[in-house]
């Protein structure tokens, strides 16, 4: 079962291979997936990012190109990511992040608005609907007792960060509600970072019934600083892009984003007797969005509302169980699009005034036959978009519409428990119709000519486990075969556009090793090491665009191998200490392969004290991450114009904290 960071507190586990939350995939047998946990204090680097911490998950990569702009890549999904989330579906406490038109703000979040990361690698669209990236489910911070607490942390590059949380509970009925603040001048010039988060869950019970309702605010400003050629990344590493030609430096026109978020979202669970059961979640959501970029100056206003309800199944008859799901899931979004010429920094000349209208829903249906030591999974969903644009600056205006209609994406597994071990074999179909922002693009040109990438995804899992359950044992591979693969490019002004890549062929392997000991005697308390390996082989397999043949070279943006290893040793008297390394690969920038960004070692090494005294919890820290100051690109542009692939990322740096919390029973 899964465990919130309450119940974990005395725990420097940070991933463990079990169960992502919720009903459709509530077996932890059916599936392969990874569960990040905010803990006190099992976070080897600062709480400012997520990077690190999802990093620690093989196949998974999350990249920060500069504070506040986040790119997430499961098994090579970045390939549709200049920046921002795209292709993965994100889900937090039920709600969808991600909205109708394909994007998630997965930098709205701050550290302390999840008890939980769960991720599931591969397709998950016979449940979740479109998508061949993946999916991440996050359960928002839980009152499980009564108590009020703060942290505060300082570091490198003028960072300061102030996280806090409050919750209070009675009988059935439970609040809580986060504050977190982060600031930072960043590392290289024109990349400060500023936001403020708010969150709100009220949970009450009564009867078979439970409603929650969450709330979740934010507000971010972060400066772009623009991405390097080699001569410039290797001259001076911190700089912003320079002016080149026609275009501005980064500086001069204050490239820069100001995002303003807010979704709330109501779910309801009712139990019907003993075997029937319905979860139906409604939300609604606003996104404000200014864009200072080297070639125009964007504004975004984005509404959307959605809901998902799903009714499930579940008895048992003897040693046979059967566990069935079958839901919809409905999104609509209004959105308009203001592109204007960049003076200095503000709005000048309208170039492009845009409304698009998108709209989006999934049926689906999923059972789960368990008898013995086999279980048996078959789901499959049928999925449809619609999306609208009009252009309002140029007349007669004209509607032009995009249809993805009738896309079948089933999963099959079969699970065998063996004495020593367990084999899970998955066999699965995701596809994913272009975002918006794919379509119209920051070039401002519409791609009609787009088609939804779709593919097969084939998985042989296998699990033991050691030494009394001390030891964990993981290794997946997997070949998922993807047509129409969406790719990004970038012309000399940074902006991007999109094309179809033909197919593509990932290969992969994926192994992990978690072992915990406790101590009896002695000061040890206890000791907890995992290691995360990812082999990627992605190629494509026929892609030919115009006059350039690139069937056959690797992927770029994916490193062919990532090592992970994490060490925590705590001791009885409060005293711990983390120590996290991570290595990536070399990867090429380019389609053509014809540029390489080095490979680089990295590792983060953090000790602290953590001591209850009656009802407060006190905890001090501090840390250093990169201590091997290595200079290397977090976030490369791919197929950047120009060869403008490098956004530098910090040298060594450090960090110090403490936290409070005041509990009460």
């Amino acid at each position: 079962m899964q465990a919130t960071a309450a119940q974990e507190t005395d725990s420097v586990k940070t991933i463990d291979p079990i169960t992502v939350t919720g009903r459709a995939f509530q077996q932890k047998d059916d599936i392969t997936t990874a569960v990040v946990r905010r803990v006190e204090y099992a976070v080897p680097t600062s709480k400012s990012s997520l990077v690190t911490a999802l990093n620690t998950v093989a196949g998974v990569r999350m990249e920060e190109r500069s504070p506040g702009s986040y790119r997430i890549n499961i098994r090579g999904s970045s390939l549709r990511s200049p920046f921002g989330v795209r292709n993965v579906k994100v889900y937090w406490g039920g709600i969808p992040l991600t909205d109708p038109g394909g994007n998630t703000y997965f930098n709205q979040l701050a550290f302390n608005n999840f008890n939980s990361i769960s991720i599931f690698k591969g397709p998950a669209s016979s449940m979740y609907g479109a998508g061949t990236g993946g999916l991440i489910l996050i359960e928002p911070p839980a009152a499980t007792k009564k108590g009020i607490g703060v942290e505060y942390f300082t570091g490198s590059y003028n960072a300061h960060h102030i996280l806090a949380e409050g919750s209070w509970a009675k009988d059935n009925y439970t609040n809580t509600v986060t504050y977190a603040h982060d600031q930072s001048d960043g590392y290289r010039a024109q990349s400060a970072m500023q936001r403020n988060n708010l969150s709100w869950n009220t949970h009450i019970k009564w009867n078979d019934q439970e409603l929650i309702a969450s709330v979740l605010f934010s507000d971010l400003y972060y400066q772009t600083p623009g991405a390097l050629t080699l001569k410039e990344y290797q001259q001076n590493p911190r700089a912003a892009r320079p002016k080149a030609g026609a275009f501005p430096g980064a500086e001069q026109i204050n490239a820069a984003i100001w995002q303003k978020t807010i979704t709330a979202g109501v779910t309801h669970k009712q139990k019907f007797g003993s075997h029937w059961s319905n979860t139906t979640t409604g939300y609604g959501a606003y996104a404000l969005v200014k864009n200072s970029a080297v070639r125009n100056f964007e504004q975004r206003r984005e509404p959307h509302f959605g809901g998902r309800t799903v009714f499930d199944f579940e008895k048992k008859w003897g040693e046979t169980g059967l566990q069935w799901s079958s839901g919809i899931e409905a999104q609509q979004g209004y959105s308009t699009i203001r592109v204007s010429d960049n003076k200095n920094g503000k709005p000048d000349t309208l170039q492009t005034d845009d409304d698009v209208t998108i709209g989006t829903y999934s049926v689906f249906t999923q059972g789960m036959l368990s008898w013995k030591s086999w279980n048996y999974t078959a789901g499959v969903s049928l999925n449809r978009s619609r999306l609208v644009f009009s252009r309002l600056n140029e007349y007669p205006v004209i509607e032009q519409v995009f249809r993805y209609n009738n896309e079948v994406a089933p999963r099959f597994t079969v699970l065998k428990k063996f004495r020593p071990v367990e084999l899970l074999a998955t066999v699965s179909r995701g596809f994913s119709p272009p975002t918006v922002a794919e379509v119209l693009p920051s070039t401002t040109i519409v791609n009609p000519d787009l088609k939804a990438e779709h593919g097969w995804n084939y998985e042989l899992t296998a699990r033991k486990t050691l030494l009394r359950g001390q030891l964990h044992l993981e290794a997946t591979g997997f070949y998922f075969d993807l047509s129409q693969a969406l790719v990004q490019r970038r012309d000399s002004s940074g902006a991007d556009y999109f094309t179809n890549a033909g197919n593509i062929r990932q290969k992969g392997a994926e192994l992990y090793a978690g072992y915990r000991h406790f101590f009896g005697a002695g000061p040890l308390d206890y000791l907890n090491i995992t290691a995360n390996y990812a082999h990627s082989h992605f190629r494509y397999n026929d892609f030919v665009k115009e006059t350039q043949d690139y069937s056959g070279n690797w992927v770029p943006g994916v490193p062919m191998n990532t090592l992970n290893t994490q060490l925590g040793l705590v001791l009885k008297q409060g005293i711990y200490t983390d120590l996290n390394y991570y290595a990536a690969s070399a990867v090429f920038l380019n389609d053509a392969n014809a540029e390489k960004a080095t490979a680089y070692h990295l590792m983060g090494v953090k000790l602290g004290y953590r001591r209850q005294l009656k009802e407060v919890l006190v905890n001090v820290y501090a840390g250093v991450d990169n201590l091997f100051n290595e200079t290397y690109s977090l976030g490369n542009d791919i197929n950047a114009a120009g060869g403008r692939y490098y956004n530098a990322a910090p040298l060594r740096n450090y960090y110090v904290g403490a936290a409070i919390r005041l509990r009460k029973n």
